[in-house]
């Protein structure tokens, strides 16, 4: 079953990206209208697919359908990495206080 799931989500990367392709050769024409890309029909067993992330709350698999490219919603996506630089973690550990800014600026 994980293996179903995890093919579904390799072939859904390959069709996003042959479709932002095609997107992107249309956006270098200028979107003309004559050049309007010929985009590949998503496949059947693809659209009705499922986030499927772990929820916090219950446990039970995510049921959210609007999918990322990597194949998970967007409350799962995992798109932000949190600060990498020292200056954005002295940021980040300030948050909350009151008079965090100025307690940075005397770093």
């Amino acid at each position: 079953m994980q293996q179903a799931i995890a093919e579904k989500r390799e072939r859904l990367k390959a069709y996003n990206k042959q479709y932002n392709e095609a997107h992107k050769a249309w956006r270098d024409t200028g979107y003309d209208r004559r050049a309007t890309p010929e985009y590949i029909p998503m496949p059947e067993d693809l659209r009705d697919m499922r986030c499927g992330a772990k929820t916090k709350a219950t446990g039970n698999p995510c049921k959210r359908k609007d999918l990322y490219t990597n194949g998970r919603c967007r409350l799962h996506s995992g798109l932000s990495t949190g600060p990498r630089t020292e200056a954005g973690k002295k940021k980040s550990a300030l948050n909350g206080f009151k008079k965090g800014w100025r307690k940075l600026a005397a770093l």
